[in-house]
């Protein structure tokens, strides 16, 4: 679990802040779900044979000995919440995000750990593949704007109830035929859940998926129809994909249509997955709440922050204005003057120490303020001063009373004047 310090959290806030703008965009409105829940919830909605419930989920009992968790993911949260507050009542299409911590105890990889960050967003009511494409083109729309091109879409569908069992019948064959050479998770897999094989990070269960039957092959027609259904409304959009039938999501939930974001960039090594979803028809029904299909997804906030630090962006403020007092009876002022200037809207920098001008000046030039302004006696006297600009060039002289609106024409210039 790590701590985000300024440097790193300007990245986080840039995410987070294009997120919302994206997602208001949509009609999405923020939904915020405590961190902890009834144990139940998960083992219900994300599966009692996954490896979040089995291995990973951070259990305890509180003091009234009820078995609670922290939440290892958003969807069920957000279901529990839809169910809880009655929403179908209130409108019958939902859609909503969200943004905040999960907890998974989980080996370690790059830009995933124990407490990590998911922007999600789930919509309730449509089982319609149009609002499965709405989905992925807000994602793609998302990332476009935080300026990540190296990311592709990967898509898949994993059936229903009609035409699944069929086609875990035929995996089992293959499986069986390779049983000795699977990893000890995946032997487990094979008998309680199938389909968890082609999911394995394992090399060697990763060979033995690749080789197995194509799902696409096995769907009913009411899937076919609507997985060629969203790739038609991808094509219409003009959003690129990969049909990848290897595409498997690591929850019980999910139904027909999924799909994952890769990112091709050596940051994340072998973890490239930044986000996926899909569509998830039963789950609402199955935690004891209305029959209302959904669809949703959930990206890695550090992994998008990883690649975006990489990316070389500036995502830092600039400080526009460093106030230095040049004496003991300027401080006083000067201190007034920066409290006048950021109530103005203006970044201002102020070293509190005091100390002498020299070392408030390397404050300054640490800060990387563009302007400067020293404040002595003359200035206080006056009400003239000299707004010096860090980059090089003349000094501009401005009154002390229109300093801020000074300050806003100087930034609004281009670049520093030279010097002469």
């Amino acid at each position: 679990m790590n701590d985000i310090l300024p440097g790193d959290v300007e990245v986080w806030q840039h995410v987070e802040r294009t997120a919302r703008d994206i997602f208001s965009r949509f009609g999405y409105g923020e939904v915020r779900t405590p961190m902890v829940e009834d144990t139940a919830l998960f083992v219900r909605s994300v599966g009692e044979t996954t490896d979040i419930v089995g291995k990973e989920m951070y259990t305890f009992e509180d003091k009234g000995g009820r078995s609670l968790s922290l939440r290892p993911e958003g969807t069920a949260p957000a279901a529990r919440a839809y169910i809880e507050h009655s929403i179908l009542n209130q409108e019958p299409i939902t859609r909503w995000f969200y943004m905040g911590p999960m907890f998974r105890y989980e080996r370690m990889k790059t830009g995933r750990y124990r407490q990590f960050h998911q922007i999600g967003a789930e919509g309730y009511g449509s089982k319609e593949p149009a609002q499965d494409v709405e989905m992925m083109d807000m994602v793609v729309q998302l990332l476009q704007k935080l300026g990540l091109t190296d990311v592709s879409l990967n898509i898949n569908s994993l059936g229903d109830d009609a035409c699944r069992p069929g086609y875990q019948n035929r995996l089992v064959e293959h499986l069986r035929a390779h049983a000795s050479e699977l990893c000890d998770d995946c032997k487990v897999r094979l008998e309680k859940n199938p389909l968890r094989v082609l999911d394995c990070k394992n090399e060697r269960c990763q060979q033995i998926a690749n080789a197995a039957p194509n799902i696409t092959e096995s769907l009913c027609e009411p899937c076919r129809a609507h997985f060629a259904e969203v790739q038609r409304k991808l094509d219409v959009l003009g959003i690129k994909y990969v049909v990848n039938s290897r595409i498997m999501r690591g929850l019980d939930y999910y139904t027909r249509t999924t799909f994952e974001f890769i990112a091709s960039h050596p940051a994340l090594g072998t973890a490239s997955t930044v986000g996926g979803g899909g569509r998830y028809d039963k789950l609402v029904k199955s935690l004891g709440g209305p029959d209302v299909p959904a669809v949703g997804f959930g990206l890695g906030l550090d992994r998008l922050c990883l690649l975006l630090k990489e990316s070389g962006q500036q995502f830092s403020p600039q400080v526009d204005l460093f106030i230095a007092a040049a004496d003991e009876g300027s401080a006083d002022v000067a201190f007034g003057l920066v409290s006048r200037m950021r109530r103005e809207g203006l970044r201002v920098e102020f070293d509190t120490r005091g100390g002498s001008l020299k070392s408030q000046m390397k404050r300054a030039d640490k800060t990387g303020a563009r302007f400067t302004l020293v404040l002595g006696q003359n200035e206080r006297e006056s009400g003239q001063a000299q707004l010096k600009p860090m980059a090089g060039g003349d000094p501009i002289s401005v009154r002390l009373e229109e300093l801020a609106s000074a300050v806003r024409t100087a930034l609004a210039r281009p670049t520093a004047p030279a010097a002469s």
